[in-house]
């Protein structure tokens, strides 16, 4: 299986995920365009979208965050990093699994748009979109505050899948975790694991990630 890792990108999810699971796999690392600091023609050419993360296993040739990491567990996880069913806290691990690219990512992407746009504080989108970041991150911390991972007390993938945003993501679009205590607590814990410092390291050696 090979990992197509656009630098500084959401496909350092997958990396960590292969960390986490120690299963062998090939990285192939992409530096973005230093103008646009957009994916480079040959990342492009992988997939239809042409964006990150993708993967090429055998023939086959997968896109999106959630769905290459629900293909990566089915096949390799040996039921690792996920909840069953019958366990107590499953539909918090599914809730939290898709909020990450459901609500999370969408939100500081499209604060990310506006902020280029130079609009005015009183903007009113710009404002609702800033509510909708604000009310999103204030799910995660009151969520933090009562467990130690999304899911409950296991780390599973749906923190594999949020971390990003409330990282890495940060380059492109700064924001302040300070009134967050519970969710700067728990990245430190993540920066703790060994598994994401090996994965940030091959992934994005120039980069420190951004836990504070």
């Amino acid at each position: 299986m090979i990992v197509h890792h656009l630098g500084k990108s959401q496909s350092e999810r997958i990396v960590w995920l292969c960390e986490e699971l120690g299963i062998p796999y090939d990285l192939r690392v992409y530096d973005r365009d230093p103008v646009t600091r957009l994916a480079p023609p040959q990342y492009k050419a992988l997939h239809p979208m042409g964006a990150a993360p993708v993967i090429t296993d055998g023939d086959l040739v997968l896109a999106e965050s959630g769905a290459i990491i629900e293909y990566i567990v089915a096949k390799h996880g040996k039921g690792r990093l996920t909840l069953a069913p019958d366990h107590p806290d499953f539909a918090q691990f599914l809730f939290w699994f898709h909020f990450a690219n459901g609500t999370l990512q969408p939100a500081t992407g499209r604060n990310m748009i506006l902020s280029r746009l130079k609009l005015p504080d009183d903007n009113p989108i710009l404002r609702a979109m800033k509510g909708r970041l604000d009310l999103a991150l204030g799910l995660v911390e009151a969520r933090l505050a009562r467990s130690a991972f999304l899911a409950g007390s296991e780390f599973t993938t749906a923190d594999i899948m949020i971390v990003f945003t409330l990282t890495t993501m940060r380059l492109f679009l700064p924001f302040d975790l300070a009134p967050y205590p519970a969710i700067l607590a728990y990245l430190q814990r993540i920066g703790g694991r060994p598994a994401y410092r090996r994965a940030m390291h091959k992934g994005d050696p120039d980069m420190a990630p951004l836990l504070t």
